[in-house]
């Protein structure tokens, strides 16, 4: 599959009923009004996946066109192309984990690896691993949490700190987050921010439910 997921191989239809049962932040909230008639009229002019609605609105002209019909507005249409956007998390640059040696991330961005995209096809396997650290001459263990905190950024919303956070909380890879008890992951990334400070801002219980179920959404490509 890869690293992101594949937007293709969601249908309309799919995609629909993943909104009905979505935890989504207020803002987004409007996504669930009027759905089955908005998603009706998607599948009307022929839109069978979220690439391809994507695309549609990613034109302005196409938008314009949209809000027309009174089912969309310009503010809906945008609320919309947003969340289709956060699908694919954005990927993380490796500089930003903290705790890992300056030396090592020397190495990987003279190799043309600055991010975990670009990571990600370097360190599928154990024997991939093995061999960029053995190039590189990066400790193997070190690439290893590099590929972790990779295979964390994968998951939406997930940004380098918190990335961080979660491998610190003892749920290091995506498999373990998206079997994660929610609730349980909460207590442990709170008890840890306690001890540690490593983020601002407060994480409530909902972020942790989101979280977990963004996580479940992303395929398992990484062997450990």
């Amino acid at each position: 599959m890869g690293y992101h997921i594949d937007l293709k191989s969601i249908t309309i239809d799919e995609y629909k009923r993943k909104l009905e049962s979505s935890f989504l932040i207020p803002s987004r909230m409007v996504l669930k009004d009027k759905i089955d008639e908005r998603f009706n009229h998607f599948n009307s002019i022929g839109i069978k996946n979220v690439h391809e609605l994507q695309l549609m609105l990613k034109s302005k002209s196409k938008q314009i066109e949209l809000a027309k019909n009174p089912l969309f507005s310009e503010e809906y249409l945008t609320i919309l192309f947003r969340e289709l956007n956060s699908i694919q998390a954005k990927p993380n640059k490796l500089k930003e984990f903290i705790g890992i040696s300056n030396d090592t991330i020397n190495k990987l961005e003279k190799e043309g690896i600055k991010d975990t995209l670009k990571l990600f096809d370097r360190v599928r396997t154990v024997e991939s691993r093995k061999e960029l650290a053995n190039k590189l001459g990066i400790n193997e263990n070190e690439i290893l949490e590099l590929t972790k905190l990779s295979d964390l950024s994968r998951i939406k919303w997930v940004g380098a700190t918190f990335a961080r956070v979660l491998y610190d909380a003892g749920f290091e890879t995506l498999e373990k987050v998206s079997k994660a008890n929610y609730e349980d992951l909460h207590k442990s990334i709170v008890k840890l921010n306690k001890e540690k400070n490593l983020y601002k801002g407060h994480i409530g219980l909902n972020d942790m439910k989101i979280c977990v179920l963004a996580a479940n959404d992303v395929p398992l490509e990484i062997e450990y």
